[in-house]
Formats: C-alpha cells, sequence, structure tokens
C-alpha cells in the first residue's frame, strides 16, 4: 500500500500532521472523511500519480496518527477552519504553494473551508459527497433527522464516547476485502483509539457550532469558492433524496462564472445510475476519471 510514496510526521503550531506523499508534477491534496485516515486513498493515489500528479494524502487533524491540541468547550480546535489551515501549512511545507483539492465526506467540508479561506492556494477542487454544512440543515426534515441522527448524538458532550469506546466493533464496521487488508487494518487500529473517537466526535461538535457559525458569515458577506469546482455524488446514497439537485446547492457557493477562457469554469457532470457496487471517481484536474476505491460514506 502507498509504494514509492513518502511518510512523514509535520509538526505545526497546535497540531502534528501524519502525511503520505509522492509523485512528482501539479499537486493534488486528497482529504479524507469520517471515520477513515489516509489510507482510504491508496487505490486513488497511484493512478494520480501514474498521470502525473504529486499527490499529497493526510490524516485530519486528530483522525488516524494526527494529534490536536486540547479539547475544548468551544471545540474551535478542530474546527474546519482549524483542520483546512493545517493542511495549507502541511502543502507549504512539502513546498507547494498552490494545488488541485479533493475532499471526501466530511473531508469535503474541510476542502469547502480551504478554498473559501486560502482562495489563493486552491487551483480546482472536487467535493466528494459533500455539501456546505448549512445547507444539510436548511430545512431539517424529518427524514434527514431519522437517517442521519448520528450528528446530533456525536455533538452531545460527553455520551458518544462512553458509547463507541464500550462497543466500537458494534459503531465502525469494514470490510476488509472491500477496503483492502492494509487500509482497513490502519482503519481499524485508529477506531479503536479512544483519542481518535474523541477527536472525530470534535469534528461533528464544531460541525454544529463554530463551523456553522462561520458559514453562516459568509454566506450573509458574499465570500463564495472562487476557483473552478467539481462536485461529484453518488446516487446509491442519500445525498439527491435528502437535498435534492446538489448541482443546484453547489451552485450557490461556486457560481459557474468562477472561470476564465484559459480556465474553464465550474463544472457539474452527474454521474450515470448504475447497477454495480458504488465506486468513486478519480479526482482529475477539473472532470472525473477511471474508478478508484470503494468507500462506503459517513458524513
Amino acid at each position: 500500500m502507498f509504494d514509492d510514496f513518502d511518510a512523514a510526521v509535520i509538526p505545526l503550531d497546535e497540531s502534528r500532521i501524519f502525511v503520505r506523499h509522492g509523485g512528482a508534477g501539479p499537486p493534488v491534496l486528497l482529504v479524507h472523511g469520517h471515520p477513515r485516515t489516509s489510507a482510504t486513498w491508496h487505490r486513488v493515489a497511484p493512478l494520480l500519480v501514474r498521470r502525473g500528479f504529486t499527490v499529497v494524502c493526510p490524516d485530519l487533524r486528530g483522525y488516524g496518527r494526527s494529534r490536536g491540541p486540547k479539547f475544548t468547550t468551544d471545540h474551535t480546535g478542530y474546527s474546519k477552519r482549524a483542520v483546512a489551515a493545517d493542511l495549507v501549512a502541511v502543502m507549504r511545507e512539502l513546498g507547494h504553494e498552490r494545488f488541485f483539492l479533493a475532499g471526501h465526506d466530511r473531508g469535503g467540508g474541510v476542502a469547502f473551508r480551504l478554498a473559501l479561506d486560502h482562495p489563493g492556494a486552491v487551483a480546482k477542487a472536487a467535493f466528494l459527497d459533500a455539501l456546505p454544512i448549512i445547507e444539510h440543515l436548511r430545512p431539517i426534515t424529518l427524514e434527514f433527522a431519522t437517517q442521519w441522527w448520528h450528528w446530533f448524538f456525536f455533538a452531545q458532550p460527553g455520551i458518544p464516547e462512553r458509547v463507541i469506546n464500550a462497543d466500537p466493533d458494534a459503531w465502525y464496521r469494514g470490510d476488509p476485502d472491500r477496503m483492502g487488508r492494509e487500509n482497513y487494518e490502519e482503519w481499524h487500529a485508529a477506531t479503536r483509539d479512544p483519542d481518535v473517537v474523541r477527536a472525530m466526535l470534535e469534528d461533528y461538535r464544531a460541525g454544529l457550532t463554530v463551523d456553522v457559525r462561520d458559514e453562516w458569515a459568509d454566506w450573509a458577506a458574499g465570500v463564495r469558492v472562487r476557483c473552478p469546482a467539481l462536485a461529484l455524488w453518488s446516487l446509491r446514497d442519500d445525498l439527491e433524496q435528502l437535498h435534492g439537485d446538489p448541482v443546484a446547492i453547489w451552485r450557490r457557493w461556486a457560481p459557474t462564472s468562477a472561470g476564465t477562457a484559459s480556465t474553464p469554469g465550474t463544472t457539474w457532470p452527474k454521474r450515470p445510475r448504475t447497477s454495480s457496487p458504488r465506486r468513486w471517481p478519480v479526482f482529475s484536474v477539473g472532470e472525473p476519471g477511471p474508478p478508484g476505491a470503494e468507500s462506503p460514506g459517513e458524513r
């Protein structure tokens, strides 16, 4: 897994970020979701390297082998703004001031915040099975609250840690044949670490507090994603069922007018329906590529 990639732990002001990186060419930053690690990209990353990219796969702050600051009652240490700042710092440490960006699931929220806060760093962005948090929450329907109840459970103080750590196998289940044995073992070890579980819960607590406030503030101020962007989602998941057309939602935040004749504007391809198992596309400079690793979403 990740043959010919280097691995490092990069110390930052408030965190220590584990990162895998390899290849040569334009840099691409891949951001994983919950409850995963950078290993989730183990099938995608080599394909991108073969297509001529430098690929960077970090563990998000508190996830996997990365560590963040002490937990606080305001949850700011695990906000999308703080995590996005980590990733910009990591890319700069690796010599990349400007890069392509793809985020899946909760990592899509981090990618969204990074594109808003650091527009000069992002050449193009891809948001995979993700929406801005406030778009999930307005309006909250009975169906959303029933299917995504874990958002609100994870946000409770103290209780989720005790429940999850008492029986992690009941919460975090994976299939090594689908995930790949090494990816599965790394994921399994991480999700059985109480410190990682607490950090992942802080991600959700920040999501429903500081992250929501930040997004509403940006919405009111007219802050939008300025780079060309790509939205991809699985038709075999519930994103479209619960929220309607993701295209219309993302266009509120990433207008199609973003771009010039030499830099194509935002594109919104809709994946065809298929009866085959769900597979995620490779990020490739603004357009979908061949299928990559299977990755059941958790958001």
